[in-house]
């Protein structure tokens, strides 16, 4: 099965995602509470975003 050019653009998007989480784990311990605090809200509605679009995934929507 070959891969659109769309699907590739789509899978490096996530290559990019999985590469910012990596950046972000190895800051966490620079950072204090408030900033971890902040930062974790904003990852929380990105995981909301996430969940999202998985479940249009695997619902085929």
């Amino acid at each position: 099965m070959a891969a659109t050019g769309e699907l590739i653009r789509l899978i490096n998007y996530v290559d990019d995602i999985n590469t910012t989480l990596r950046r972000i784990s190895a800051s966490i311990p620079l950072m204090d509470a408030d900033e971890r605090k902040r930062l974790a809200e904003n990852i929380r509605s990105a995981g909301t975003n996430l969940n999202s679009v998985l479940g249009q995934l695997e619902k085929g929507q």
